[in-house]
């Protein structure tokens, strides 16, 4: 008996799914992407509150970050070139980890700001604006040599009471990796926000007053 057009239609595309499936169980898997984390390691020398300073409180605006460096990968640049670090992820979004950051910054801090807790009943006494103007891997030698990661946040601080200017300052820091590697460069990251969120604190703790 010969085969209608119809079966031999049909055996063909069984015979075409078999091949695909074998095709797609022999392809070599994608290695899952190594993940990182920075701002974990708190300000290696806290400062004290001046003698007779007042505590106050801060709350912290919805920090603008950089939209290209805000999210789990890692930014880098060359000349004016952007990419991302393959095979290499933050754990979570870079915003997020600063934000952390910025939080234990304040609390291993030790001066006279206290940073207020999302959805706290209480009126601050300050509003703190951040904007994360730059969060990269600058490849400014070229891409065989260590990077420089650059790190820089615009502040402005407000009192909450009349939203009068107490402050405004740019913070920012260069750090060179130790080696042409992801790990190297994630230290650097570490080293450089460090950097800036103790400035930013210690910025912070002399602006403020206590109001009456």
């Amino acid at each position: 008996m010969i085969p209608t057009r119809a079966v031999i239609r049909a055996l063909a595309a069984v015979s075409l799914a078999g091949l695909l499936a074998g095709c797609i169980s022999v392809l070599p898997k994608e290695p899952p992407a190594q993940l990182y984390r920075f701002g974990e390691a708190l300000p290696s020398a806290p400062t004290a509150p001046a003698p007779g300073a007042k505590r106050f409180t801060v709350e912290t605006l919805p920090i603008i970050f950089d939209r290209p460096a805000g999210g789990d990968a890692i930014l880098t640049l060359t000349g004016s070139e952007a990419a991302y670090i393959k095979g290499s992820r933050w754990v979570a979004s870079a915003q997020t980890l600063f934000e952390s950051a910025l939080t234990r910054a304040f609390e291993a801090g030790g001066g006279a700001a206290r940073l207020m807790v999302r959805g706290e009943p209480s009126r601050p006494d300050y509003l703190l604006k951040l904007g994360v103007l730059r969060f990269e891997t600058h490849y400014d030698r070229g891409q065989a040599a260590p990077p420089t990661i650059v790190v820089e946040v615009n502040a402005t601080l407000s009192r909450s009471s009349d939203h009068g200017l107490a402050g405004e300052s740019l913070f920012q820091a260069r750090v060179t990796a130790d080696a042409n590697r992801a790990g190297a460069i994630v230290a650097g990251y570490d080293q450089a926000t460090r950097k800036v969120l103790n400035e930013l604190v210690a910025w912070v703790d002399a602006k403020g007053v206590s109001p009456p």
